[in-house]
């Protein structure tokens, strides 16, 4: 019987830390876009500032 118990709490724990890897790569891949986006939208912004400046002079 306790070796049961002992193969049900490893089977939870291995269970846990692979629900947290998950969240941790989701989290990662979150943050990853967010900031590729926030890059993308001052790039956008130069370049939109400076088309705006040339078709003025």
């Amino acid at each position: 019987m306790i070796g049961l118990s002992v193969a049900v709490g490893r089977f939870v724990e291995a269970l846990f830390w692979a629900i947290l890897r998950v969240a941790g790569v989701v989290a990662f891949a979150v943050a990853g876009l967010a900031v590729a986006l926030l890059l993308g939208w001052i790039v956008a912004r130069k370049l939109w500032a400076r088309q705006r400046r040339k078709g003025q002079s």
